[in-house]
């Protein structure tokens, strides 16, 4: 696990390009604190910070082949690559180091971009083809590794984080007003774009080539259903345990030692499971919090209709006991989830209003202490079906069924309405899937976003930027709950959840491996029918059938599916809360951007709201808030008075 930053040598001088690049590696030391390296010539420049797992006194990189043609950076881990060197070294290359990263130079030279279909786990890759003067850049099949790039005219900056690019001169850095909306209705970017104009993101499972000024890019993966109704979910469970258990086998390779998130629900507990079969004394790491305002708590957890779960370390606690784990965890106040958001937005580099983002901080900054590498149950829940709006697809199917353009009728009449119970759900669902994907509880609706936008006309369709996706997947023939895990796998996965994921344990040099997202666990995934995955009672459904046969605890393998939950929507009626959040949602940015006035009346609202009705539970809008002081702060960070410090080092004429 590693970062990289590179360009195209079109703007300065040799040694001018040495300098930039080094500033440009050095704003991501984070990533690769043991070791760096660089390759500037007249054409290109590179630059690589190492995290030392594998080979861990060789395989430094920037790695070149034996005429020096191949130049790599990569990061992320190879779990085949043993079998990729036997079959290399059968073709007659000669390997000097032990690690995966000559792999893919030796693999390059011999089956050119066909390479990257062949390899097994993480990556983003840069490769330099000084035969044809072209760069070859590629990203994994599920977005784990992040990478990003601007293009403009024969210039080309990429790297592992866009805050290295602003280490650059010539990189220009601009707003992308126009995705706010896309930002607020699904707390990410549903597409290629982030939020600075011109950056983009490879997308997962593409490579893309710049050669003579022109970028072109190619998928070559494309997520497939193949949906074999031949089995019950007897046969489906040992399935998922065998391709599961195979693949944790395969992400423990390394020359340090690995550890295990743990949260003790059923994806992370199934992983630090597998891998406490595999050796002794695997530790596994936990966060909770010290939550604080205990009599808003007691008062809460007192009425009889409303049930709140703000801690998980009773659960993680009780599965290690149970497995023979060695536990560790940390606890984080409110103070201390506060206080982080500016390093966390600014680690994010893209804005991210996702409240999860702060524990995985916190445990990843607990892991480093001890290990250098941890699995985690991330991709669960996209592959097998795991969240609540499967379940919300599972009843509009239902509804999909009555005549489009009665839907529409109804939808159009709910949206002028004020709100009532079900007027949601006739907005969502007046159209298609697409329509009714947003996760509307958690964002915001269409209908809400001239509100809170500043000289915002309209209208907002977020539908229209996740239709795309929804297309693709109506060409395999699938439900429409398969369809929107199809989806979730294309968008949410990489942009949201493995995004925090990178983000969050590269913070503090710990890597972060993946074993759900896996080419042979996928491929079970991808033949498991739906009654397998959802349905009216169940969620996950094979893979919990999976966790009763090894042993798992009923607790576990059977507990409802739950969000990484925070005491936020608590923790925002607090003064300590509401006056910072307050002073920035008044603040010039946010007046540049929002209204202010809807802004702080749902801040007021939810200071005000009481947990005891319906009516008073309506007030709560947590998301919504976070979401927006999350993009203030991120905006602070990379726009405001504190960007100055991230200008430009290197001093050009």
């Amino acid at each position: 696990m590693c970062g990289f930053v590179g360009f195209t040598a079109v703007d300065y001088d040799t040694e001018t390009n040495r300098a930039i690049v080094k500033d440009m590696a050095d704003r991501i030391i984070h990533r690769g604190p043991d070791d760096e390296g660089f390759f500037v010539d007249d054409d290109i420049a590179m630059g690589f910070r190492r995290l030392s797992i594998i080979d861990l006194e060789g395989s430094h990189q920037p790695m070149r082949n034996a005429d020096g043609t191949v130049t790599v950076t990569f990061n992320g881990e190879i779990y085949n690559f043993q079998e990729l060197r036997a079959e290399l070294e059968a073709l007659g290359y000669t390997f000097k180091t032990h690690g995966d990263t000559e792999t893919i130079v030796h693999g390059y030279e011999a089956w050119g971009t066909d390479v990257f279909e062949r390899l097994r786990g993480m990556f983003a890759i840069a490769i330099w083809d000084a035969k044809r003067r072209r760069l070859v850049c590629a990203r994994d099949i599920f977005g784990i590794k992040p990478f990003y790039y601007q293009h403009d005219g024969a210039r080309l900056i990429y790297g592992s984080e866009i805050k290295a690019f602003l280490a650059h001169p010539a990189f220009k850095k601009e707003l992308n007003r126009e995705q706010l909306p896309q930002y607020l209705c699904f707390e990410y970017l549903n597409d290629s774009q982030t939020m600075f104009k011109g950056v983009h993101k490879l997308l997962p499972g593409h490579f893309m080539v710049l050669e003579d000024g022109q970028l072109r890019t190619e998928c070559y993966y494309k997520i497939t259903y193949k949906i074999d109704d031949s089995k019950g979910i007897d046969e489906w469970a040992d399935a998922i345990n065998a391709a599961f258990d195979e693949s944790v086998a395969a992400h423990e390779i390394a020359d340090v030692e690995i550890g295990s998130f743990l949260s003790g629900g059923i994806d992370s507990s199934l992983a630090a499971y597998c891998m406490g079969q595999h050796a002794e004394g695997v530790k596994t790491f936990s966060v909770g919090y010290d939550i604080g305002c205990e009599d808003k708590l007691a008062e809460i957890n007192a009425l009889p209709d409303f049930d709140i779960k703000l801690n998980e370390l009773d659960d993680s606690r009780a599965f290690a006991e149970w497995a023979h784990l060695p536990n560790f965890e940390t606890q984080v106040t409110a103070e201390q989830f506060l206080d982080v958001v500016p390093a966390e937005q600014y680690h994010m580099d893209e804005p991210l209003g996702a409240p999860s983002a702060i524990p995985l901080f916190f445990v990843s900054e607990l892991a480093r202490k001890q290990v250098k590498v941890v699995q985690s149950g991330e991709g669960a829940d996209e592959l097998f079906g795991g969240y609540w709006i499967y379940h919300d697809q599972y009843e509009f199917e239902k509804y999909f069924r009555v005549p489009r353009p009665l839907r529409a009728l109804g939808g159009a009449i709910a949206e002028k309405l004020p709100p009532f119970h079900g007027r949601r759900f006739a907005m969502r669902g007046s159209g298609g899937p697409e329509k009714s994907y947003q996760r509307a509880s958690m964002n915001y609706m269409w209908d809400e976003i001239p509100n809170v936008l500043k000289d915002y006309a309209g209208p907002c369709k977020p539908w229209e930027w996740c239709k795309p996706h929804f297309d693709e997947a109506a060409k395999q023939d699938i439900d429409v709950i398969t369809q929107t895990q199809y989806v979730d796998m294309v968008s949410y996965m990489p942009f949201d959840i493995c995004l925090k994921a990178d983000k969050m344990s590269m913070a503090h040099s710990l890597e972060l491996r993946v074993p759900f997202l896996d080419k042979k666990v996928l491929d079970v995934a991808l033949q498991l029918p739906t009654d397998c995955r959802v349905t009216d009672e169940h969620a996950k459904y094979a893979l919990r059938v999976a966790a009763s046969k090894l042993g798992f605890q009923k607790k576990v393998a059977h507990m409802p599916k739950q969000p990484f939950i925070t005491p936020l929507t608590v923790w925002l009626q607090t003064d300590l809360y509401y006056n910072r959040i307050r002073q920035a949602f008044t603040s010039d940015a946010a007046h540049e951007f929002f209204n202010v006035d809807y802004l702080v009346k749902m801040l007021d609202d939810h200071k005000s709201a009481d947990f005891s009705t319906v009516e008073g539970r309506g007030k709560l809008k947590m998301m919504r808030i976070w979401n927006i002081y999350c993009f203030l702060t991120w905006y602070e960070v990379f726009f405001g008075e504190s960007s100055e410090k991230l200008a430009p080092k290197t001093q050009v004429a």
